[in-house]
């Protein structure tokens, strides 16, 4: 994944840009970058992030940065913000999201006249700057950035930053935010709403899916009006937005609340206490316990000062090991004690499996699994929210697997993916017997879908329900 943060002001703008983008660390961990524009023009700095936080990484380069504008990023993927210069003047360029199709627009381009790519490590090349290419390929900015959406399968919001201003083009369906801020003399870009507050912007407003706006410090021009057709991730209130952001103007927090408490009205599990996996669970399982009634507890205590993100690191079993060390039990809390616990959604299940069997050796009686979303089925073609290379890393994909072989038609998928349907209650009672729970019951789409509250045709369930 990954997250951005721009600002466009009549003054120095590092420091705004510097905390605005750290910000945005919970949205990746292998690389940051800031770029600025002033009177000495373009100047950037990256650094590796795996093993440092972003604020140790670049509080040097805040301080020698000098530019009344800037953007920047914490990514998951490729090194940028990337410098170009073409024959539409120089820009540097971040981005956020997927292609899907990337090797059939790399051969446009070489068949366009353009010579050659920037390999990365493993023979990969760089998102960022094949945006570019493409991007190039127009008679102005604009028109490359509709000619980007327009090519692009998957999504991609971009930020360029030129001595004009900075252009700021959400994907062309929305899949991520994209947020002004304002205050007097500047105004901020964020994918993270709550990113700019403690800086003293207010919400000026949210681009629409595929908006294409020119940021200056004096004021927003819509370059390119919002389309009508959204799809928005639904995922990023499940799981990956941060508490204090909100999108389309529904918090995640709060939705996560209702989340938790739509989960309890079709429970009946008996259970001493409830608690949620940390960090992403807490708040679904707040919503619960409000709802049955049933005491939200804290059974374990993540321990966060050292630790880094389980998911970072790229062998399972370093994610796992970090995973277990980070979680201190409270052995009164769990010993011979009825957990219900839930976590935002089951991928491969090594972790909860292991999370499980950890609480039976604290002297668990039982443990309840509830997560806050219905089973993962189809990885997601439009984000990069995992590592996954494989619809098999699924857990739910495995067991499917096993029962039906390896051919698995899409109508057979979608019947696995109806709560109503024996073949969806026969995977669920197999995913519980592997991993160990006492019960297992996920969210519903329909419910996940009115936990969120904007209309379903706006939102992408693709993970979910295979569907487009």
């Amino acid at each position: 994944m990954g997250g951005f943060f721009s600002v466009a002001s009549k003054t120095n703008c590092t420091m705004d840009l510097f905390f605005g983008v750290d910000y945005h660390s919970h949205l990746g961990t292998r690389r940051g970058g800031m770029a600025v524009y002033g009177p000495e023009g373009f100047n950037r700095s990256i650094h590796n992030i795996e093993n440092s936080p972003f604020r140790t990484k670049f509080e040097r380069d805040a301080e020698e940065l000098k530019g009344n504008m800037g953007i920047a990023c914490i990514s998951d993927m490729e090194p940028q913000p990337l410098l170009i210069q073409s024959h539409l003047g120089s820009y540097a360029i971040t981005t956020v999201g997927k292609i899907a199709n990337q090797e059939e627009l790399v051969r446009e381009a070489y068949e366009k006249g353009h010579i050659h790519f920037l390999e990365m490590s493993g023979g990969k090349i760089n998102s960022t700057e094949l945006v570019a290419a493409i991007i190039n390929q127009a008679e102005s900015i604009v028109d490359g950035l509709l000619l980007a959406q327009e090519k692009i399968k998957g999504s991609m919001t971009i930020l360029l930053l030129t001595p004009e201003g900075v252009y700021i083009s959400r994907d062309r369906l929305g899949r991520t935010p994209a947020v002004i801020g304002r205050k007097e003399g500047a105004y901020c870009a964020a994918f993270e709403s709550f990113s700019f507050i403690n800086l003293g912007y207010s919400d000026y407003r949210e681009l629409g899916p595929g908006e294409i706006v020119l940021m200056r410090a004096d004021g927003i021009e819509v370059l390119s009006p919002a389309r009508e057709e959204m799809k928005i991730c639904s995922f990023l209130w499940v799981y990956y937005g941060y508490p204090t952001s909100s999108y389309e103007g529904i918090n995640v927090e709060e939705m996560r609340y209702n989340c938790g408490r739509m989960l309890a009205k079709r429970d009946h599990a008996q259970a001493d206490l409830v608690a949620g996996i940390p960090d992403s669970g807490i708040a679904h399982a707040i919503g619960y316990a409000n709802e049955s009634g049933i005491p939200f507890s804290r059974p374990f205590i993540k321990y966060t000062p050292t630790w880094p993100r389980s998911f970072m690191p790229t062998s399972q079993n370093q994610r796992s090991l970090i995973a277990r060390m980070k979680l201190i039990p409270v052995d009164s809390l769990i010993r011979d004690k009825s957990l219900l616990l839930i976590d935002d959604s089951i991928v491969r299940g090594t972790q909860l499996s292991e999370t499980t069997e950890f609480l039976y050796q604290s002297g668990a009686k039982e443990v309840h699994i509830r997560p806050a979303c219905p089973p993962l089925l189809f990885g997601c073609k439009y984000l990069n929210f995992s590592r996954s290379n494989s619809d098999l890393d699924l857990i739910t994909r495995r067991i499917i697997r096993d029962r039906e072989g390896d051919n698995v038609s899409a109508e057979v998928l979608a019947d696995y993916a109806d709560p109503d349907s024996q073949n969806y209650k026969d995977m669920i009672e197999c995913i519980r017997k592997k991993l160990n729970f006492t019960t297992l019951q996920y969210h519903r789409l329909d419910d996940l879908v009115a936990s969120i509250g904007i209309s379903p045709c706006k939102l992408c369930t693709y993970c979910w329900s295979g569907k487009e």
